[in-house]
């Protein structure tokens, strides 16, 4: 094994200089901004220092570059430090410090990916080491490059069970390119955190969870570079470096004490500190530069990725879009080797399990935790390393809601499959039964919904969503349906499909998965009395098409019936009132879920809350009555 060379004199005052010049910069700034957080900034300053000018390797003019070296500053709040290492690196220009959280610049109050040298989001606190474990796990196993990944954590945040959740996924996968550091200053945002300065329970719950632990001081750069050299010795086992650090670290009359989180240095204060911490810096100059990164990582593929061959059904088929998700799904990873798929151990009821078959060495197993697998699939796709599809029961995708609402502040293109949808899904009960997940996604800005509802369709979404910027939605349901598209039916985000009309339509009806069926089943059912109705599948629920459902609308006397497996509120009926509310004399009648519901089988269920074929035919004829 190498043996450790402990750096010279001059590197070690070059290091402790940095430092200082960290805090000095973050204290500006954040009194210029007249906000922010520099005690948590101090505290982390040799930690930055370190890492930026010691240990990781980067290419500092190009901070995206594949080949570096990977950080994710999960206590975003001390965003004002990063800021400052990359002024000390050379790529942010010192002045800019000073704009720190004005509207035209995007020195934000927390990192955010209009940054080059941020690739996630943070600032909603427990999230960022489960993008790094994605970032390390592309790493190690997508890419089988040599860059590692280091995420800072506040002492704080580590009362988030998401991080606890990304520490045994990271013990479990033995990524030992990925660093944890806890920056341990003992003091959260209005009171201590649990632990305090208790290093030795810190040490035993990282030693329980798998991880390589060293306890070191945090503000000893000489006992920094050899943690993170030795962390860089270990196989096997990812590391966590656990340092001890106080909050305000090198303010008099500051440091350590209470109150003082998220506050600028009061203006008469200001002089004598900066004064008191240039006086430590013994060399000016920077003398210390960033090591360069091995080039051993392959530019990102962005090339349009196609099914290699058209939807192999017949229309009549039965099929459910879940099961469909699964054959698409491997096609796509035939077609590009970007592709891989997670799944919280519902792989078998998702259909991710037929990419696992095809393709053992690009399906991530994220168990049940599903805030977790979110933010390693939004690691994977950072950089565009990866195009990943993550899968559960819609339902429990709620859970990591934060994390998506994250992954939007992060211009994630991540893919996220939601199964199981509505009380289509039967027996099992309300629990499992996703009935608020289209409002959930509809609500986050850079999202695409799509709700297939065929086999065909599921798997033009799968493709397009694969080439779709920001996050899509693909929600898909357990009931076999039967197929409706011809292969070659074209598909295209935000155009809806009118598949049933004539001259005579007075109602335009719009289902969407299990609904547009029972729509059909409507028809049918009033085209023998003499009732035609125009039926409409959305495709996207957003974007909506609302130029068709408006020319169908007219075309029918202004009558919409909306029918979902969804509650009322922010659901299919509430996208089609949105895209029609400016219209005159059009009137929306939504049929969708009330209430609670409960085990039973899918068609009573339907039945019982009213969105089952003859309920649509009852509320057509109430149309045609009035």
């Amino acid at each position: 094994m190498a043996s450790y060379h402990k750096p010279d004199e001059k590197t070690l005052q070059g290091l402790k200089d940095i430092a200082n010049k960290l805090r000095i910069n973050s204290i500006k700034a954040t009194c210029a901004s007249n906000s922010g957080h520099p005690t948590s900034c101090c505290s982390a300053a040799e930690l930055m220092s370190v890492l930026f000018f010691h240990t990781m390797r980067y290419k500092a003019d190009d901070p995206r570059n594949q080949c570096n070296d990977r950080f994710v500053l999960s206590k975003g709040h001390a965003a004002p430090v990063l800021y400052a290492a990359w002024a000390e690196a050379g790529f942010v220009k010192e002045a800019d410090l000073l704009n720190l959280r004005k509207i035209d610049c995007d020195l934000e109050g927390h990192p955010t990916p209009k940054l080059e040298f941020v690739d996630v989001a943070t600032g909603s606190l427990g999230q960022g080491l489960g993008a790094a474990c994605g970032m390390a796990y592309t790493g190690k196993h997508f890419d089988k490059s040599s860059y590692r990944v280091y995420c800072m954590l506040g002492d704080g945040e580590c009362s988030e069970g998401s991080v606890w959740e990304a520490m045994a996924f990271a013990s479990y996968y033995q990524l030992d390119n990925l660093v944890a550091i806890l920056d341990i200053n003992r003091l959260g945002q209005s009171e201590a955190a649990p632990l305090r300065h208790d290093m030795e329970t810190y040490r035993k719950r990282c030693e329980a969870f798998g991880w390589n632990t060293y306890v070191v001081d945090g503000h000893d750069v000489e006992e920094l570079c050899k943690a993170f050299w030795q962390a860089q010795q270990v196989k096997g086992k990812p590391t966590c470096i656990v340092a001890k650090t106080f909050k305000g670290k090198g303010l008099k009359n500051i440091e350590d004490l209470d109150n003082w989180h998220g506050k600028p240095i009061p203006k008469d204060r200001v002089d004598d500190l900066l004064n008191d911490l240039q006086a430590q810096i013994q060399v000016p100059n920077k003398t210390l530069c960033p090591e360069l990164p091995s080039d051993d990582t392959a530019p990102a593929d962005l090339s349009p990725i196609s099914l290699p061959s058209p939807p192999a059904y017949k229309k009549g088929d039965k099929m459910a879009t879940r099961r469909a998700y699964g054959t698409a799904l491997v096609k796509l990873g035939q077609a590009s080797q970007r592709v891989v798929a997670l799944d919280g151990d519902t792989k078998n009821s998702t259909f991710s399990e037929t990419f696992k078959k095809a393709f053992p060495d690009r399906y991530i197993e994220c168990f049940i935790a599903e805030q977790n697998m979110v933010g390693v699939a939004i690691g994977c796709a950072t950089r565009d390393r990866t195009v990943a599809f993550a899968s559960t029961f819609a339902a429990f995708l709620s859970r990591a809601y934060d994390q998506i609402r994250m992954g939007a502040i992060s211009q994630t293109n991540v893919n996220l499959v939601g199964s199981h949808c509505g009380v289509s899904i039967g027996e099992d009960g309300p629990s499992q039964m996703a009935l608020e997940d289209l409002a959930m996604f509809r609500a986050i800005p850079t999202c695409t919904v799509f709700y297939p509802s065929d086999a065909v369709s599921t798997e033009r979404a799968v493709e397009l969503s694969a080439n779709t910027k920001g996050i899509c939605f693909i929600r898909t349901s357990r009931p076999d349906t039967a197929v409706i598209y011809s292969p070659d039916e074209k598909f295209e985000v935000g155009v809806a499909k009118v598949v049933r009309q004539s001259d005579s339509d007075q109602v335009t009806v719009i289902g969407a998965g299990v609904t547009l069926h029972e729509a059909l089943a409507a028809a049918d059912m009033l085209a023998s009395e003499g009732k035609n109705i125009r039926v409409i599948d959305p495709f996207t629920i957003k974007p909506l098409d609302a130029s068709t459902i408006l020319a169908s609308a007219r075309a029918t006397g202004g009558q919409i019936i909306t029918v979902e497996d969804h509650y009322k509120e922010g659901g299919l009926g509430e996208a089609v009132l949105s895209a029609v509310g400016a219209e005159p004399g059009i009137v929306v009648t939504r049929l969708a879920v009330s209430g609670v519901p409960r085990s039973g089988k899918p068609q009573e269920l339907l039945d019982l809350f009213g969105i089952s074929a003859k309920h649509i035919a009852n509320a057509v004829r109430q149309t045609f009555a009035n």
